[in-house]
């Protein structure tokens, strides 16, 4: 699922408000701008609000999502964005709203008037189920449910496929060899407009400079025309970047093809193509693609899962796809992109299915499903035995030791207090440990008793981040017992840069006579106490 607190724009809301999202967009020339939908139909814009952008009847920019009326209740179905930027939707009901920048008609109401709010487009749409949106950087299509295709705004470049490259102030059927066709899916980088056809066919038109209609040249196109490089495969996904284009094919092929600049057709170089070229040829088979009209890079999805990126990715040019840990192309626009937009309408609905780390997590301690109690200090833990000793040597060997059937199935622990027994159990199942630094000073010790090294590693690096003037002596005290040099070292370094306010504490004076004699003679040989 899609965790929108990866966009920084978002870091603004509260974990109440990010928990009631259940689609978003964040969008905007610096990704400074965002919309989204709470789980109750409600629709919030925040953010710059650049060229009347929100939507929220005004120019002012606002920290706080303001609800935009006219939409609630309307369930969003489709939304895309441009560059000025505008903003076009169309909702399960197939009406198209749309708002913000309006210098080239790409709002389709007739006027250059900028949309102070969101109004609905009526020309030749009124009696059409629009059922997917795309934007330029300004221009807009609209696709209905019969397979029409609509264009309307910016034409210098021939994008809105009218035959002329005047601007088209309302919405205008795209004919021509698209007349008699029936196009299932829309895609528009900034100036050129994507097509796919239900027999798999894709037509490109609009600007062709860089070659991202994919036509085998560089020329403009003033109406739609097929790429005849893809005969003999069926296209059903197409995504446009700034000036390229991906298609992935219904056997998991993808072809890239257009401006390379950054690395962005996942070739392995920076040159331009002026036709479709398969990339990923070695990869697991592509289920989903991503691209962005405000940006150079790109993202796949495999059927296992795996999740690649290549162009322009945090200012560096990445020419082949690249393996990340995310885990779906979203992540890769969240966290890499310049700016960090989304490429779709994000969706946090919730899905029944989940991964083996999340149902882990979900396990533990869960009396349903455990086969195993704990107690310590009088309180339970439920977990299960295969578990423990799948992920830990200490629980391997006890089983296997002293284990049987007959045996029963609540162990007692008065070795470790409850809460860091738990941090350890439950980091067993997640990978993760979650504890104030004075606990894990606890599971420091559990994990040099265990012999569990990456752990103690996790405690040291809480403790470090969390040692303060008070803790740092008690900090330093536990690194000396529990044999860890490296956090030894760098809470006795802590307390000297910070000497005189740590000899003030409690803590320096309760410190065990042995090991304060040993911090003060290794103090004055740094020099740190001069009388």
């Amino acid at each position: 699922m899609v965790d929108v607190g990866k966009w920084p724009i978002f870091t603004l809301l509260s974990p109440q408000e990010t928990a009631s999202i259940r689609k978003a967009c964040v969008f905007g020339t610096s990704a400074n701008e965002a919309i989204y939908v709470t789980d109750n139909d409600e629709v919030f814009v925040f953010g710059l609000n650049y060229s009347n952008c929100l939507g929220t009847g005004d120019n002012q920019s606002t920290l706080v999502p303001k609800k935009l009326e006219a939409l609630c209740g309307k369930k969003i179905k489709s939304l895309s964005y441009g560059s000025g930027p505008h903003v076009l939707l169309s909702t399960e009901d197939g009406v198209v709203y749309a708002w913000g920048h309006n210098g080239y008609s790409q709002l389709g109401n007739g006027t250059t008037n900028q949309g102070i709010a969101p109004v609905q487009v009526c020309t030749n749409l009124l009696i059409k189920q629009v059922v997917e949106v795309a934007c330029g950087s300004h221009h807009s299509m609209a696709l209905a449910a019969d397979g029409e295709l609509f264009a309307w705004g910016y034409n210098n470049c021939g994008q809105v496929g009218s035959g002329s490259t005047a601007n088209q102030p309302t919405p205008r059927k795209v004919t021509n060899c698209l007349h008699t066709k029936r196009v299932v899916s829309i895609a528009c980088g900034q100036t050129s407009s994507m097509a796919v056809l239900d027999s798999g066919e894709v037509y490109g038109w609009g600007y062709n400079g860089n070659g991202q209609l994919g036509l085998g040249n560089n020329g403009n196109q003033l109406t739609p025309v097929r790429v005849a490089a893809l005969h003999g495969v069926c296209v059903n996904q197409i995504v446009c970047g700034y000036a390229h284009t991906l298609a992935l094919t219904d056997e998991g092929l993808l072809y890239a093809w257009g401006a390379n600049t950054y690395g962005q057709l996942g070739t392995g170089s920076k040159n331009n193509l002026l036709s479709p070229a398969h990339i990923m040829v070695e990869k697991e088979r592509v289920v989903e693609i991503a691209a962005c009209h405000s940006t150079h890079t790109s993202a796949a999805k495999t059927q296992g899962g795996h999740v690649y990126m290549w162009g322009q990715c945090r200012g560096q040019s990445v020419v082949l796809p690249h393996l990340t840990h995310l885990s779906c192309t979203d992540d890769v626009f969240a966290c890499f992109a310049t700016p960090a937009v989304s490429w779709r309408l994000l969706s946090m609905e919730h899905e029944d299915f989940l991964t083996v780390a999340d149902s882990l997590k979900k396990e533990f301690d869960s009396p349903e499903t455990a086969d195993l109690k704990f107690r310590i200090d009088g309180k339970y833990i439920h977990v299960h035995k295969a578990v423990l000793k799948i992920r830990c040597e200490h629980f391997r060997s006890m089983f296997q030791s002293y284990w049987n059937e007959d045996m029963k199935e609540v162990i007692e622990i008065d070795q470790f207090s409850y809460p860091v027994y738990r941090a350890f159990l439950q980091y067993l199942y997640t990978d993760t440990v979650d504890l104030p630094p004075e606990d894990a000073i606890g599971l420091l010790d559990l994990a040099t008793s265990y012999c569990e090294n990456r752990l103690k590693r996790l405690c040291q690096h809480i403790i470090k981040r969390g040692i303060t003037v008070e803790n740092a002596f008690s900090l330093f005290s536990a690194a000396v017992r529990y044999d860890a040099e490296d956090l030894e070292e760098f809470c006795f370094k802590f307390c000297i840069n910070h000497l005189t306010e740590v000899t003030q504490t409690a803590a320096f004076w309760q410190m065990d006579g042995p090991l304060l004699k040993e911090f003060i003679a290794k103090a004055s040989k740094c020099g740190a106490f001069k009388n």
